[in-house]
């Protein structure tokens, strides 16, 4: 069996629903706090990164507007072994950041098809995420994001995540939330 052309045409379009859907599936599933279920859509050898934004002048916006992954300070730059553990955090009940729990909403946006070199798909996608927690505080994180999707026998998983947020400055006043 031939892989399909995903360059152009209806194999692209129907590629951009099947991811598009799963990212919503996946979505949510954080929102209804189905954290086990969601983990069975990362790959074991998932990646999870949000640098942290910068306030640099013009001629450095596109070189210096974040810090990089892997070697400078992150909000998150975490394997899937990391995530599991803030996961088991959460499930034990005793999670002073999440008692009582958020309120969330994963919106997923703007869902375009970068690049196929299958069985990965990279993608790039906006987001926001509100969070409503006890009688008044909200938080909004809001963005854009580039995954890459893997095709398996068991259906996609993300193997990779990285999160540009638009804000310089975090007012939550914790990040117990997955975004």
């Amino acid at each position: 069996m031939s892989t399909p052309d995903y360059s152009k045409g209806q194999d692209r379009w129907a590629l951009l629903q099947e991811v598009s859907e799963f990212l919503f599936i996946e979505a949510d599933l954080l929102d209804e706090r189905r954290y086990n279920e969601w983990l069975d859509l990362l790959a074991d050898d998932y990646q999870y990164s949000v640098p942290l934004r910068m306030n640099v002048e013009y001629a450095e916006a596109d070189t210096r507007g974040e810090t990089k992954a892997g070697s400078e300070v992150c909000w998150f730059d975490e394997p899937k072994s990391t995530v599991e553990l803030r996961v088991m955090q959460l499930a034990t009940g005793v999670h002073w950041a999440e008692e009582p729990v958020s309120r969330v909403s994963h919106l997923v946006t703007n869902v375009r098809i970068e690049e196929v070199t299958w069985p990965e798909v990279k993608l790039s996608s906006r987001f926001l995420v509100y969070r409503n927690r006890v009688a008044d505080e909200t938080d909004f994180f809001v963005g854009r994001r580039k995954d890459t999707l893997r095709k398996t026998d068991d259906g996609w998983k993300v193997a990779n995540r990285y999160l540009l947020l638009d804000q310089t400055v975090l007012l939550a006043k914790n990040l117990s939330v997955f975004l």
